[in-house]
Protein backbone atom coordinates (compact mmCIF):
# COMPACT_ATOMS: atom_id res chain seq x y z
CA UNK A 1 0.00 0.00 0.00
CA UNK A 2 1.39 3.41 -0.97
CA UNK A 3 2.47 5.47 2.02
CA UNK A 4 1.42 9.12 2.17
CA UNK A 5 3.81 11.87 3.14
CA UNK A 6 2.51 13.99 6.01
CA UNK A 7 2.56 17.75 5.62
CA UNK A 8 1.99 20.21 8.43
CA UNK A 9 -1.30 22.08 8.57
CA UNK A 10 -0.19 25.66 8.27
CA UNK A 11 -2.42 28.68 7.82
CA UNK A 12 -3.75 29.40 4.34
CA UNK A 13 -2.03 32.11 2.31
CA UNK A 14 -3.31 34.20 -0.54
CA UNK A 15 -1.85 31.99 -3.26
CA UNK A 16 -0.44 28.47 -3.70
CA UNK A 17 2.95 30.00 -4.50
CA UNK A 18 3.01 31.89 -1.20
CA UNK A 19 1.96 28.77 0.68
CA UNK A 20 4.75 26.77 -0.97
CA UNK A 21 7.26 29.44 0.02
CA UNK A 22 6.02 29.36 3.61
CA UNK A 23 6.44 25.57 3.72
CA UNK A 24 9.89 25.85 2.13
CA UNK A 25 10.96 27.97 5.09
CA UNK A 26 9.25 25.84 7.75
CA UNK A 27 10.92 22.76 9.22
CA UNK A 28 7.45 21.16 9.36
CA UNK A 29 7.41 21.28 5.55
CA UNK A 30 10.13 18.61 5.50
CA UNK A 31 8.26 15.94 7.45
CA UNK A 32 7.36 12.58 6.01
CA UNK A 33 6.44 9.17 7.39
CA UNK A 34 8.69 6.19 6.75
CA UNK A 35 7.77 2.65 7.84
CA UNK A 36 10.65 1.37 10.01
CA UNK A 37 11.14 -1.70 7.83
CA UNK A 38 12.39 0.58 5.02
CA UNK A 39 15.41 1.72 7.07
CA UNK A 40 18.28 -0.33 5.64
CA UNK A 41 20.27 -2.16 8.31
CA UNK A 42 22.87 -3.67 5.97
CA UNK A 43 24.42 -2.54 2.69
CA UNK A 44 23.71 -4.11 -0.68
CA UNK A 45 26.14 -6.83 -1.76
CA UNK A 46 27.72 -6.18 -4.17
CA UNK A 47 27.69 -2.46 -3.54
CA UNK A 48 26.45 -1.49 -7.00
CA UNK A 49 23.46 -3.86 -6.84
CA UNK A 50 21.50 -1.24 -4.89
CA UNK A 51 18.52 0.36 -6.60
CA UNK A 52 18.78 3.75 -8.33
CA UNK A 53 15.80 6.06 -8.72
CA UNK A 54 16.42 8.44 -11.62
CA UNK A 55 15.00 11.96 -11.85
CA UNK A 56 15.54 12.72 -15.52
CA UNK A 57 13.28 15.60 -16.54
CA UNK A 58 11.78 18.82 -15.26
CA UNK A 59 8.43 17.04 -14.92
CA UNK A 60 9.67 14.09 -12.83
CA UNK A 61 7.75 14.13 -9.57
CA UNK A 62 5.21 16.58 -10.98
CA UNK A 63 3.68 15.06 -14.10
CA UNK A 64 5.81 11.96 -14.65
CA UNK A 65 7.22 9.24 -12.42
CA UNK A 66 10.88 8.59 -11.73
CA UNK A 67 12.73 5.86 -13.59
CA UNK A 68 13.82 2.75 -11.73
CA UNK A 69 17.31 1.36 -12.32
CA UNK A 70 20.13 -0.54 -10.61
CA UNK A 71 23.18 1.47 -9.55
CA UNK A 72 25.49 -0.42 -11.93
CA UNK A 73 23.45 1.14 -14.78
CA UNK A 74 25.08 4.51 -13.96
CA UNK A 75 27.55 4.58 -16.90
CA UNK A 76 24.65 4.39 -19.36
CA UNK A 77 22.78 7.18 -17.57
CA UNK A 78 25.58 9.76 -17.74
CA UNK A 79 27.32 11.34 -20.72
CA UNK A 80 30.86 11.11 -21.96
CA UNK A 81 32.62 14.22 -20.69
CA UNK A 82 30.68 14.40 -17.41
CA UNK A 83 32.68 14.77 -14.22
CA UNK A 84 31.82 12.92 -11.01
CA UNK A 85 33.09 14.79 -7.92
CA UNK A 86 33.51 12.48 -4.91
CA UNK A 87 34.28 12.99 -1.23
CA UNK A 88 37.38 10.96 -0.32
CA UNK A 89 37.08 11.37 3.44
CA UNK A 90 37.68 8.27 5.55
CA UNK A 91 35.62 7.40 8.65
CA UNK A 92 37.74 7.08 11.79
CA UNK A 93 36.96 4.69 14.71
CA UNK A 94 35.44 7.63 16.56
CA UNK A 95 33.31 5.81 19.15
CA UNK A 96 35.06 5.02 22.43
CA UNK A 97 33.91 3.28 25.59
CA UNK A 98 35.14 3.94 29.09
CA UNK A 99 34.19 4.69 32.65
CA UNK A 100 34.63 7.24 35.39
CA UNK A 101 36.74 6.49 38.45
CA UNK A 102 33.47 5.52 40.16
CA UNK A 103 32.94 2.78 37.55
CA UNK A 104 30.02 4.56 35.82
CA UNK A 105 30.02 3.63 32.13
CA UNK A 106 30.68 6.31 29.53
CA UNK A 107 30.33 6.43 25.75
CA UNK A 108 32.25 9.03 23.72
CA UNK A 109 31.84 10.08 20.09
CA UNK A 110 34.76 12.11 18.79
CA UNK A 111 33.76 15.00 16.53
CA UNK A 112 36.92 16.86 15.58
CA UNK A 113 40.46 17.54 16.77
CA UNK A 114 40.79 21.13 17.98
CA UNK A 115 44.44 20.93 19.04
CA UNK A 116 46.98 18.10 19.22
CA UNK A 117 45.26 15.23 21.07
CA UNK A 118 42.50 17.62 22.21
CA UNK A 119 39.16 16.64 20.72
CA UNK A 120 35.62 17.95 20.72
CA UNK A 121 33.40 14.99 21.63
CA UNK A 122 29.86 14.09 22.55
CA UNK A 123 29.80 12.32 25.93
CA UNK A 124 26.94 10.05 27.00
CA UNK A 125 25.75 10.57 29.66
CA UNK A 126 27.25 14.04 29.71
CA UNK A 127 25.42 16.15 32.29
CA UNK A 128 27.74 15.19 35.14
CA UNK A 129 30.92 15.69 33.14
CA UNK A 130 32.20 19.07 34.18
CA UNK A 131 35.64 20.59 33.82
CA UNK A 132 38.32 18.38 35.37
CA UNK A 133 36.35 15.11 35.13
CA UNK A 134 38.37 12.13 33.91
CA UNK A 135 37.46 9.22 31.65
CA UNK A 136 39.30 5.89 31.61
CA UNK A 137 39.03 4.09 28.26
CA UNK A 138 38.97 0.37 27.55
CA UNK A 139 40.30 -1.41 24.44
CA UNK A 140 37.39 -2.63 22.37
CA UNK A 141 36.59 -6.22 21.57
CA UNK A 142 36.86 -6.61 17.84
CA UNK A 143 33.55 -7.22 16.10
CA UNK A 144 31.37 -6.05 18.99
CA UNK A 145 29.30 -2.95 18.37
CA UNK A 146 27.48 -0.78 20.84
CA UNK A 147 23.85 -1.86 20.89
CA UNK A 148 22.92 -1.64 24.57
CA UNK A 149 24.71 1.48 25.78
CA UNK A 150 27.47 -0.64 27.29
CA UNK A 151 31.15 -0.93 26.60
CA UNK A 152 33.09 -4.13 25.89
CA UNK A 153 34.53 -5.85 28.93
CA UNK A 154 38.19 -6.90 29.12
CA UNK A 155 38.90 -10.15 27.27
CA UNK A 156 41.84 -12.57 27.06
CA UNK A 157 42.89 -10.63 23.98
CA UNK A 158 42.92 -7.41 26.01
CA UNK A 159 43.45 -8.32 29.68
CA UNK A 160 43.68 -4.73 30.86
CA UNK A 161 43.21 -4.29 34.62
CA UNK A 162 44.69 -0.77 34.53
CA UNK A 163 43.88 2.09 32.15
CA UNK A 164 46.01 2.64 29.05
CA UNK A 165 44.19 5.69 27.75
CA UNK A 166 42.61 8.52 29.73
CA UNK A 167 41.13 11.93 28.96
CA UNK A 168 40.25 14.99 31.01
CA UNK A 169 37.34 17.34 30.36
CA UNK A 170 38.79 20.82 29.93
CA UNK A 171 35.75 22.72 28.62
CA UNK A 172 32.08 22.47 27.64
CA UNK A 173 31.17 23.37 24.06
CA UNK A 174 27.92 25.34 24.00
CA UNK A 175 27.32 24.99 20.25
CA UNK A 176 27.24 21.18 20.25
CA UNK A 177 26.59 20.34 23.90
CA UNK A 178 29.82 18.36 23.77
CA UNK A 179 33.03 18.41 25.76
CA UNK A 180 36.62 19.27 24.90
CA UNK A 181 38.68 16.26 25.96
CA UNK A 182 42.44 16.39 26.44
CA UNK A 183 43.75 12.87 25.89
CA UNK A 184 46.76 11.55 27.76
CA UNK A 185 48.61 9.81 24.94
CA UNK A 186 52.06 8.17 25.17
CA UNK A 187 54.85 10.44 23.95
CA UNK A 188 55.38 10.31 20.21
CA UNK A 189 51.86 8.95 19.57
CA UNK A 190 48.64 10.59 18.43
CA UNK A 191 45.12 9.62 19.42
CA UNK A 192 44.34 8.70 15.82
CA UNK A 193 47.00 5.98 15.99
CA UNK A 194 45.38 4.49 19.11
CA UNK A 195 41.83 4.52 17.76
CA UNK A 196 42.32 1.21 15.96
CA UNK A 197 42.66 -0.40 19.41
CA UNK A 198 40.34 1.76 21.50
CA UNK A 199 37.72 2.96 19.02
CA UNK A 200 35.12 1.56 16.65
CA UNK A 201 33.52 2.84 13.47
CA UNK A 202 30.31 4.63 14.58
CA UNK A 203 27.15 3.68 12.73
CA UNK A 204 24.15 6.04 12.80
CA UNK A 205 21.66 5.45 15.64
CA UNK A 206 18.91 4.23 13.28
CA UNK A 207 21.14 1.28 12.29
CA UNK A 208 20.55 -1.08 15.21
CA UNK A 209 20.87 -4.63 13.86
CA UNK A 210 23.63 -4.38 11.27
CA UNK A 211 26.02 -7.19 10.46
CA UNK A 212 28.15 -4.96 8.25
CA UNK A 213 31.93 -5.07 8.53
CA UNK A 214 33.73 -1.80 9.18
CA UNK A 215 34.98 -1.70 5.59
CA UNK A 216 31.43 -1.68 4.26
CA UNK A 217 30.92 1.71 5.90
CA UNK A 218 33.82 3.17 3.91
CA UNK A 219 33.83 4.16 0.24
CA UNK A 220 36.26 2.20 -1.93
CA UNK A 221 38.11 5.49 -2.55
CA UNK A 222 38.25 6.63 1.09
CA UNK A 223 41.66 8.20 1.70
CA UNK A 224 41.72 11.17 4.08
CA UNK A 225 40.89 10.16 7.71
CA UNK A 226 38.73 12.51 9.73
CA UNK A 227 35.00 11.79 9.25
CA UNK A 228 32.67 10.41 11.91
CA UNK A 229 30.09 9.30 9.33
CA UNK A 230 30.46 8.02 5.79
CA UNK A 231 29.59 10.04 2.68
CA UNK A 232 26.97 7.43 1.95
CA UNK A 233 26.21 8.18 -1.71
CA UNK A 234 29.70 6.93 -2.44
CA UNK A 235 29.12 3.55 -0.81
CA UNK A 236 27.47 2.27 -4.01
CA UNK A 237 30.63 2.43 -6.12
CA UNK A 238 32.87 -0.57 -6.76
CA UNK A 239 36.34 -0.47 -8.34
CA UNK A 240 34.87 -2.21 -11.40
CA UNK A 241 32.10 0.40 -11.77
CA UNK A 242 34.61 3.25 -11.47
CA UNK A 243 36.66 1.60 -14.24
CA UNK A 244 33.59 1.28 -16.49
CA UNK A 245 32.85 4.96 -15.94
CA UNK A 246 36.40 5.89 -16.92
CA UNK A 247 36.13 3.70 -20.02
CA UNK A 248 33.11 5.76 -21.07
CA UNK A 249 35.09 9.01 -20.54
CA UNK A 250 33.07 9.85 -17.44
CA UNK A 251 35.81 11.39 -15.34
CA UNK A 252 36.34 11.50 -11.58
CA UNK A 253 37.68 14.18 -9.24
CA UNK A 254 37.95 14.37 -5.49
CA UNK A 255 37.24 16.79 -2.67
CA UNK A 256 37.36 16.21 1.07
CA UNK A 257 34.69 17.04 3.63
CA UNK A 258 35.13 15.44 7.03
CA UNK A 259 31.53 14.59 7.88
CA UNK A 260 30.73 15.89 11.36
CA UNK A 261 27.83 16.69 13.62
CA UNK A 262 26.55 19.42 11.29
CA UNK A 263 25.63 16.93 8.58
CA UNK A 264 23.55 14.49 10.60
CA UNK A 265 21.95 16.60 13.34
CA UNK A 266 18.28 17.51 12.71
CA UNK A 267 17.20 21.08 12.10
CA UNK A 268 15.58 22.11 15.38
CA UNK A 269 14.40 25.65 14.62
CA UNK A 270 10.94 26.21 13.16
CA UNK A 271 12.17 28.77 10.59
CA UNK A 272 14.85 26.94 8.60
CA UNK A 273 16.36 30.22 7.42
CA UNK A 274 17.59 30.79 10.99
CA UNK A 275 19.33 27.40 11.26
CA UNK A 276 23.07 27.61 11.92
CA UNK A 277 25.15 24.75 10.50
CA UNK A 278 28.06 23.44 12.55
CA UNK A 279 31.32 24.00 10.69
CA UNK A 280 32.93 21.10 8.85
CA UNK A 281 36.43 20.90 7.42
CA UNK A 282 36.74 20.84 3.63
CA UNK A 283 39.47 20.78 1.02
CA UNK A 284 38.90 21.49 -2.66
CA UNK A 285 42.32 21.08 -4.30
CA UNK A 286 43.56 23.09 -7.25
CA UNK A 287 43.61 19.97 -9.45
CA UNK A 288 39.87 19.44 -8.88
CA UNK A 289 39.10 23.09 -9.61
CA UNK A 290 40.99 22.78 -12.89
CA UNK A 291 39.09 19.60 -13.79
CA UNK A 292 35.79 21.35 -13.13
CA UNK A 293 36.72 24.37 -15.22
CA UNK A 294 37.91 22.18 -18.09
CA UNK A 295 34.76 20.06 -17.93
CA UNK A 296 32.44 23.06 -18.05
CA UNK A 297 34.46 24.67 -20.86
CA UNK A 298 34.06 21.48 -22.91
CA UNK A 299 30.30 21.34 -22.29
CA UNK A 300 30.46 18.61 -19.67
CA UNK A 301 28.39 18.47 -16.50
CA UNK A 302 29.41 18.41 -12.84
CA UNK A 303 27.70 15.58 -10.97
CA UNK A 304 28.32 15.67 -7.23
CA UNK A 305 28.42 12.30 -5.48
CA UNK A 306 26.64 13.05 -2.23
CA UNK A 307 25.51 16.12 -0.36
CA UNK A 308 28.92 16.44 1.31
CA UNK A 309 30.59 16.86 -2.08
CA UNK A 310 27.96 19.50 -2.83
CA UNK A 311 28.76 21.42 0.36
CA UNK A 312 32.48 21.25 -0.34
CA UNK A 313 32.13 22.54 -3.90
CA UNK A 314 29.56 25.22 -3.19
CA UNK A 315 31.40 26.19 0.00
CA UNK A 316 34.58 26.75 -2.00
CA UNK A 317 32.57 28.91 -4.41
CA UNK A 318 30.88 30.98 -1.70
CA UNK A 319 32.56 34.18 -2.94
CA UNK A 320 30.93 33.70 -6.35
CA UNK A 321 33.65 31.79 -8.19
CA UNK A 322 35.07 28.36 -7.47
CA UNK A 323 38.59 28.58 -6.06
CA UNK A 324 40.92 26.08 -4.35
CA UNK A 325 40.04 26.08 -0.67
CA UNK A 326 41.18 24.46 2.54
CA UNK A 327 39.38 25.33 5.77
CA UNK A 328 35.94 25.16 7.35
CA UNK A 329 32.52 25.81 5.92
CA UNK A 330 29.17 26.40 7.62
CA UNK A 331 27.27 26.66 4.33
CA UNK A 332 23.59 25.75 4.69
CA UNK A 333 21.75 25.07 1.43
CA UNK A 334 17.95 25.24 1.31
CA UNK A 335 15.32 26.27 -1.30
CA UNK A 336 16.17 29.59 -2.90
CA UNK A 337 19.90 28.86 -2.99
CA UNK A 338 21.70 30.08 -6.12
CA UNK A 339 23.85 27.24 -7.46
CA UNK A 340 27.38 28.03 -8.63
CA UNK A 341 29.10 24.72 -9.41
CA UNK A 342 26.90 21.62 -9.19
CA UNK A 343 24.74 20.55 -12.15
CA UNK A 344 23.45 17.18 -10.94
CA UNK A 345 23.55 14.94 -7.89
CA UNK A 346 23.80 11.32 -6.75
CA UNK A 347 22.39 10.99 -3.24
CA UNK A 348 20.77 8.58 -0.81
CA UNK A 349 17.35 9.06 0.79
CA UNK A 350 17.55 11.33 3.83
CA UNK A 351 15.91 11.72 7.23
CA UNK A 352 12.89 14.01 7.76
CA UNK A 353 13.66 17.55 8.94
CA UNK A 354 17.33 17.16 8.03
CA UNK A 355 19.56 19.75 6.38
CA UNK A 356 20.31 17.11 3.71
CA UNK A 357 16.64 16.92 2.72
CA UNK A 358 16.62 20.72 2.45
CA UNK A 359 19.74 20.70 0.28
CA UNK A 360 18.19 18.30 -2.22
CA UNK A 361 14.98 20.34 -2.14
CA UNK A 362 17.02 23.37 -3.19
CA UNK A 363 17.95 21.46 -6.35
CA UNK A 364 14.53 20.25 -7.51
CA UNK A 365 11.92 21.77 -5.17
CA UNK A 366 10.59 20.62 -1.81
CA UNK A 367 7.13 19.34 -2.75
CA UNK A 368 8.49 17.68 -5.85
CA UNK A 369 11.12 15.88 -3.77
CA UNK A 370 8.49 14.70 -1.29
CA UNK A 371 6.44 13.37 -4.21
CA UNK A 372 9.48 11.42 -5.39
CA UNK A 373 10.06 10.10 -1.86
CA UNK A 374 6.44 8.97 -1.82
CA UNK A 375 7.06 7.02 -5.01
CA UNK A 376 10.23 5.51 -3.54
CA UNK A 377 8.34 4.35 -0.45
CA UNK A 378 5.55 2.87 -2.58
CA UNK A 379 8.22 1.05 -4.61
CA UNK A 380 9.87 -0.26 -1.42
CA UNK A 381 13.22 1.48 -1.76
CA UNK A 382 15.66 1.15 1.14
CA UNK A 383 16.37 4.40 2.99
CA UNK A 384 19.24 6.18 4.75
CA UNK A 385 22.94 5.31 5.05
CA UNK A 386 22.90 1.69 3.82
CA UNK A 387 19.93 2.28 1.55
CA UNK A 388 19.36 2.88 -2.16
CA UNK A 389 20.24 5.97 -4.17
CA UNK A 390 18.74 8.55 -6.47
CA UNK A 391 20.30 10.26 -9.46
CA UNK A 392 19.16 13.79 -10.22
CA UNK A 393 20.28 14.57 -13.76
CA UNK A 394 20.99 18.18 -14.78
CA UNK A 395 17.98 18.25 -17.13
CA UNK A 396 15.76 17.65 -14.07
CA UNK A 397 17.13 20.51 -11.97
CA UNK A 398 14.72 23.34 -11.28
CA UNK A 399 15.85 26.60 -12.85
CA UNK A 400 15.01 29.68 -10.79
CA UNK A 401 13.48 32.52 -12.78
Amino acid sequence: MKQKLVQANLKDTSSPQEKDLELDCSVAGYDYELPPEFIAQNPAVPRDSSRLLVVNSSTTGIETAALHHIFHDLPALLRSGDLLVMNNTRVIPARLYGHKSTGAKIQVLLLEERQHNCWLALVKPGKSFKQGAKIIFEPRQLGIRDQKDSYPLPSPQYPVPTPQLTATVIETDVATGGRLLQFDVPEGKSLVQLLEVFGEIPLPPYITTSEAADGQYQTVYAKQPGAIAAPTAGLHFTPELLEKLRDRKINQAFVTLHVGVGTFRPVEVEDVTTHQMHEEWIEVPAATVEQIRATKAAGGRIIAVGTTAVRALEGAAKSGNLQPFCGKTDLFIYPGYQWRVVDGLITNFHLPRSSLLMLVSALIGRQRLLNIYSEAIASKYRFYSFGDAMLILPEAVRVES
